[in-house]
């Protein structure tokens, strides 16, 4: 038991000594805190809404596109009926957020022979 009480006890006597001397124990560094680096401004590009008319089918390789038909609703082409190519879900009312309005997409293929 005597071992055990030295082990103990020798933290405490170096604890003593060094406020015995005037100095404050040693304590770890705080780090410096960390600064966030901004690595840009956050660009977005100008866009057109276009609400959805009609839609014409699906499309792609595998299905995974739709083709509808939409409304420009503002700028230069407003009022200008457009077909497009979209992925995702979408029905009828939606409003798209087009990039540009000027380039339609092709018309699907009615009758295979």
């Amino acid at each position: 038991m005597a071992k055990k009480d030295e082990k103990e006890g020798a933290p405490q006597a170096a604890h003593a000594a060094t406020a015995a001397a005037g100095k404050k124990p040693a304590q770890p560094q705080a780090a410096p805190p960390v600064k966030e680096e901004v690595k840009g401004a956050v660009f977005f590009t100008l866009a057109v809404p276009a609400r959805v008319e009609e839609i014409v089918g699906r499309t792609g390789t595998r299905g995974e596109a739709t083709q509808i038909r939409c409304k420009v609703l503002e700028g230069r082409d407003a009022s200008k009926v457009l077909r497009r190519n979209v992925k995702g879900p979408i029905q009828i009312g939606d409003v798209l957020m087009l990039r540009e309005t000027e380039i339609e997409a092709r018309p699907l293929n009615q009758g295979r022979k």
